[in-house]
């Protein structure tokens, strides 16, 4: 019998007992999943940054830290983790941010807020969108979520430039790397999509100098991580029309506060950290057979490399 602790929100308890129960009985998991257990006899930590737990030096039979979150930007450095930690690739929380990133790629290729807030009485048929062939994407970050949707924008008829630390293969996607894959990947680019892990070689990655790289009236569509954007450089580049929109889904402090100045400016749609989330019956599979195959003797899936941060 694995002892399983399960450390999030209490909230959250509620959300995954049973999925989690289901999904070990699935995969033939004898396991005793308890809110808590005696830290010197647990097997494995399911873990949010929420949750009760921020020590791990007790957990000293522990075999694994299975993330709830896809991000590990906030457990990665905790010294006391020694434990191999494992991040969340789940294909409901994949799908959600193809389909959140398709949509608001297409609202801002099509102009839809022009027509949605337009209802003045007057015809405006002067002008017209370009087809999608004609509205380079590029996507900063092409791990999991980034390459799914940068395969949907294809399908779509978009031309996709993506851009990564290190060198990568994805079909469809003009996949670049490095400084200079950086400044390739941005120079003219109508539609930037940020879906880059937070590490300090990622943060303000958009700046004062790489948002000059973009077409005079581009936009900036972030699900990723608030600190990827130097926000003082996106307001100036949003008051000088360099962007000519953003929608920001993350932020540097959640929830966003009521007097930071991207709530009030014309030119940001705010959401509120919804473009995708982990959904309980699928993480619950996911964690249950990462699971399995430390049992069964096999490497651990989506192992985070500390030293990467991601």
């Amino acid at each position: 019998m694995l002892n399983v602790l399960f450390s999030a929100k209490p909230a959250a308890w509620a959300e995954y007992e049973h999925p989690l129960n289901a999904a070990f009985e699935r995969a033939g998991i004898a396991a005793n999943l308890k809110l808590n257990h005696a830290p010197e006899d647990v097997d494995y930590i399911i873990f949010a940054p929420n949750g009760p737990v921020t020590d791990f030096r007790p957990y000293t039979k522990t075999k694994a830290v299975m993330g709830l979150w896809a991000g590990v930007e906030t457990i990665v450095d905790n010294e006391t983790l020694t434990q191999p930690l494992c991040r969340l690739v789940d294909v409901s929380l994949t799908n959600g941010m193809v389909e959140w990133v398709t949509g608001h790629t297409l609202r801002h290729h099509l102009g839809m807020d022009a027509h949605i807030h337009g209802q003045d009485g007057i015809w405006r048929d002067e002008s017209f969108p370009p087809v999608a062939a004609k509205r380079p994407v590029t996507i900063l970050g092409i791990g999991a979520l980034g390459a799914a949707c940068g395969q949907a924008l294809h399908t779509l008829g978009f031309p996709v430039k993506g851009w990564s630390r290190n060198a990568k293969d994805i079909p469809n996607i003009d996949c670049l790397h490095g400084n200079d894959g950086l400044r390739e990947a941005l120079t003219d680019a109508q539609i930037v999509i940020l879906l880059l892990p937070q590490t300090p070689e990622t943060v303000n990655i958009l700046n004062d100098e790489t948002l000059a790289l973009m077409a005079k009236g581009s936009f900036v569509i972030n699900p990723g991580r608030g600190p990827l954007i130097d926000d003082k450089a996106l307001l100036a580049a949003l008051d000088s029309g360099q962007i000519a929109h953003a929608t920001l889904d993350v932020f540097r402090t959640e929830p966003l506060p009521k007097e930071d100045p991207f709530w009030g400016h014309p030119s940001v749609t705010v959401t509120p950290h919804i473009a995708s989330t982990t959904r309980p019956e699928t993480a619950a599979e996911v964690i249950a057979e990462n699971i399995a195959c430390s049992e069964a003797g096999k490497p651990f899936r989506f192992l985070v490399d500390r030293g990467r941060g991601y």
